[in-house]
């Protein structure tokens, strides 16, 4: 056969090199397993960034975990009371005598929290709840 002098060569595309595939599995490929520990690394850079922890119970420790969402609970309610206290004290609703035992009862109840923190293992601002995209509890 010959060839015509005007047809052109057909120029052969050469394909990308495909990566070794590592793994495979529920419709994902892992080509290569070092992008996979960058990916990783980003991941864990990222989450310890941008999110605070969260309350997760230790399956080791589960008093101390408990004792943790409780305490902070407990600080909540605490504070609350004590905003209410403030409050009912700017507006004139509170005798002399009640705002002494409503300050006693709060500071107590104060010292009784960092008490069995402590004896947790828990610090003051440990007793907190992160609550997402809406941010601490406190």
């Amino acid at each position: 056969m010959a060839r015509n002098k005007g047809a052109k060569k057909t120029a052969t595309k050469k394909r990308p090199r495909q990566p070794k595939v590592v793994a495979t599995g529920g419709g994902l490929t892992v080509s290569e397993l070092s992008k996979l520990e960058d990916l990783r690394r980003e991941l864990e850079r990222t989450r310890s960034r941008t999110s605070p922890p969260r309350w997760n119970a230790d399956a080791d420790d589960v008093q101390r975990s408990v004792a943790q969402l409780v305490l902070t609970l407990v600080e909540f309610i605490r504070k609350l009371l004590e905003r209410q206290a403030i409050r009912r004290l700017e507006e004139g609703t509170l005798t002399d005598q009640q705002t002494e035992e409503i300050g006693r009862a709060l500071m107590t109840l104060e010292e009784t929290i960092v008490d069995i923190a402590a004896k947790f293992g828990l610090l003051p601002e440990e007793l907190n709840l992160d609550l997402g995209p809406i941010g601490k509890l406190m």
